[in-house]
């Protein structure tokens, strides 16, 4: 009688691949790519791969010069696709972020010319410049994904992602996001000053030039769309989906909340977890990841009353109470 195949045990011994290595590669790059060129910007950069890895919105609300214009540009550099950028302004029309048709006599008919709006990465600088109406044009594109443009709908590219950048201490000349507006953004954050041997390493690396002129892409829209795919696989259990929800709704009682946070702030709140989590290594989401993310996706989606805002209290002061009143799930 044949002996067993000493091979057999120990195939059986070997551990699972990951099946999301490739994934987890493809996040692994950005993110180095994106911390050659921000100093002391690990946070930020994380929120924002999370933004990109579930096809959400970011909106970047920091003082000047604490580098937000050059976060988006370096994503974009790093993904080899199509970037455009909309320096937003008070005489801006919403003609000049979707097209326009324009007649052409030797034909005799009209042909449209698509806006930067038709892009995979669009930075709409300091959004808060141009007026409501301007500001509105880019609602349905970044809900639906596509625009409607004299009559017609014209789809966006899968990819589309857009990086708004707001001033929040410079008000003179400028117009604030109506709470619609606000809602169509995954995730809200700054980036606040950096360390002193952070920013001493950014003045080393800027004798040279500035490093995101060496910045190079190191992933396609393609692989792009397999990161969403891999990050959808991640486990949520009831438990979980319903702490989410518990956090959300603990927003619309809160004293002073004249606005509490919609349904879809439940709904990016799983998928940014998802993609931290993901980030981590894990293919469920714990409680943490949903944690981490509750302040930069639910605080700017809140409304507080008059008699709030006068006593002191913000939206991040509603979350950080709703995270400590809420029960971990079991």
């Amino acid at each position: 009688m044949p002996l067993p195949s000493a091979a057999a045990p120990a195939a059986a011994s070997q551990p699972k691949s990951d099946p999301f290595a490739a994934a987890r590669d493809i996040h692994a790059r950005l993110r180095d790519n994106l911390a050659t060129v921000l100093r002391g910007q690990e946070q930020a950069i994380r929120w924002l791969l999370a933004a990109v890895a579930v096809g959400g919105h970011v909106l970047l609300e920091d003082v000047p010069g604490t580098g937000k214009t050059t976060l988006a540009k370096a994503l974009a550099r790093s993904i080899h696709g199509t970037f455009k950028r909309v320096q937003f302004t008070p005489d801006l029309m919403p003609s000049d972020i979707l097209g326009v048709s324009v007649y052409d006599p030797s034909e005799h008919a009209f042909h449209f010319r698509p806006g930067p709006v038709f892009t995979q990465i669009l930075l709409a600088d300091e959004i808060n410049r141009a007026s409501p109406r301007t500001q509105a044009a880019l609602l349905e594109a970044m809900g639906e994904s596509q625009v409607s443009v004299d009559g017609e709908l014209k789809p966006l590219d899968e990819l589309f992602f857009v990086i708004a950048t707001q001033n929040p201490i410079e008000l003179h000349g400028t117009y604030p996001l109506p709470e619609a507006q606000m809602d169509r953004f995954a995730l809200r954050f700054g980036l606040g000053y950096i360390g002193e041997e952070a920013e001493a390493a950014l003045l080393d690396d800027q004798r040279g030039g500035h490093p995101l002129t060496r910045l190079t892409a190191c992933a396609t829209a393609a692989e792009i769309l397999k990161l969403r795919r891999a990050v959808q696989q991640v486990r949520v259990s009831e438990p979980i989906r319903r702490y989410i929800v518990a956090l959300v709704a603990a927003t619309r009682r809160r004293d002073g909340v004249a606005l509490g946070a919609s349904p879809r702030a439940s709904l990016t709140l799983m998928k940014i977890g998802q993609a931290l989590a993901f980030f981590d290594g894990q293919d469920y989401l714990p409680p943490e990841p949903v944690r981490e993310a509750a302040l930069p996706v639910i605080a700017h989606r809140l409304g507080l009353d008059p008699a709030a805002r006068y006593a002191g209290r913000s939206a991040a002061d509603v979350v950080r109470e709703c995270l400590a009143d809420v029960p971990l799930p079991d």
